[in-house]
């Protein structure tokens, strides 16, 4: 296998155990519920930005990148 073919591989395993994770109820619990995310709510209307689990998913992922580039 080329070097793609790993790491898409690597990628679909690893959404397929973050997949299975929140379906069993441990991740929703945390994610997405980080401090910082923003979550505005004024009568009927509410708006919701994940900001800080954005950047925990992209620090994790470039972390995951460099490893498997190596």
């Amino acid at each position: 296998m080329n070097d793609l073919g790993k790491m898409m591989l690597v990628a679909g395993l690893l959404l397929v155990v973050f997949g299975a994770i929140l379906c069993t109820n441990v991740g929703r619990t945390w994610f997405g519920r980080l401090p910082g995310d923003i979550q505005y709510s004024r009568g009927n209307f509410s708006f919701y930005f994940p900001i800080v689990t954005c950047i925990v998913v992209s620090v994790v992922l470039t972390v995951l990148m460099w490893l498997f580039k190596k």
